[in-house]
């Protein structure tokens, strides 16, 4: 066999290869092809005691350099952890890829240690080498989010039986990364496993992410944007509290935090008193204004030096 003909048959062999998830179905024939049935990729391997020790080497030592990197993020409100017992819900909104490693990278490490992820069955998991590497790096199991979210969805067994073990669950109530970098409406599902479970939930609100790294990107922008993670007061199911009052409960307060990360924490109070805490939905105008305005890097007021400020 000769050089060129050896090139040739690669490079057939490589036009026919299934790469990622390219469908054997032609796509004028898809609309008839029954639906596959449901094979939950196995992720109880990522919670053994190695995997725990590759996974807080990779977070510690590349993750977090690699996030205070290349951006400048800031970290307020993690004292609300200090009165809670594990398991609970973090809460989060979600505009980038880089929201999980935010997250996780903000938590205290025994916190870390014991915090699973919910990800989208649909994107992280339909090829064995992402689902592999997302499950080994950040103990993400699958969902799926098709319906209500994460509580209706196939995947909801996993979620429960974590919660029972004592885990913590990081979940994003939006199903998905907003699509122009506002916060987009709450699914129901996090409030019903919530109320299922009794588990507090911890809101979370993060602000500039999308400016930082939009959707479409797979490496943050140059230019070091800064990043905002804020965490709130946890939320306790109330007595007899229906799943719409406890996910309308979570809203607002991702909004006062999103409010409090904008102004201060006391002009934030006193809108809430007054029910005017604007939501961060962004302004009701065209998509690519909406875009744009997102775009923007947050004007994140940090605090002078104390050797700067007046007496």
């Amino acid at each position: 066999m000769t050089r060129s003909s050896a090139r040739e048959d690669l490079s057939a062999l490589a036009s026919g290869w299934r790469w990622g998830k390219h469908p054997l179905v032609p796509r004028s024939a898809e609309r008839y092809q029954p639906p596959e049935e449901w094979k939950e990729f196995p992720t109880a391997w990522a919670r053994t005691p190695a995997a725990r020790a590759v996974r807080s080497f990779v977070l510690r030592n590349l993750f977090g350099p690699l996030v205070r990197g290349e951006t400048r993020v800031r970290v307020e409100g993690l004292d609300v952890l200090d009165d809670l017992r594990p398991p609970v819900m973090l809460v989060s909104n979600h505009s980038s890829h880089l929201d999980t490693p935010l997250v996780l990278c903000s938590l205290p490490g025994p916190w870390r240690d014991r915090t699973a992820v919910g990800a989208a069955a649909d994107y992280f998991f339909d090829v064995r080498w992402r689902a592999a590497s997302t499950a080994l790096v950040f103990n993400t199991f699958p969902i799926e989010r098709q319906g209500a979210g994460v509580s209706s969805g196939r995947g909801i067994d996993t979620a429960r039986r974590l919660v029972g073990e004592g885990w913590n669950l990081l979940v994003f109530p939006e199903g998905t990364r907003s699509r122009d970098g506002w916060v987009q409406r709450f699914r129901h599902g996090t409030a019903r496993l919530s109320i299922e479970c009794g588990l507090p939930m911890v809101p979370i609100a993060i602000r500039g992410a999308f400016s930082a790294m939009p959707r479409g990107r797979s490496w943050p922008l140059k230019g070091r944007y800064p990043v905002s993670v804020r965490f709130g007061p946890p939320l306790q199911p109330s007595p007899g509290e229906d799943h719409r009052e406890l996910s309308a409960r979570l809203t607002q307060a991702v909004s006062r935090l999103w409010d409090e990360d904008r102004t201060t924490w006391w002009e934030s109070l006193k809108r809430e008193a007054t029910g005017t805490t604007p939501r961060p939905s962004g302004p009701q105008a065209a998509r690519w204004r909406r875009v744009w305005e997102a775009s923007r890097p947050i004007d994140r007021r940090d605090p002078a030096p104390a050797w700067r400020r007046r007496p």
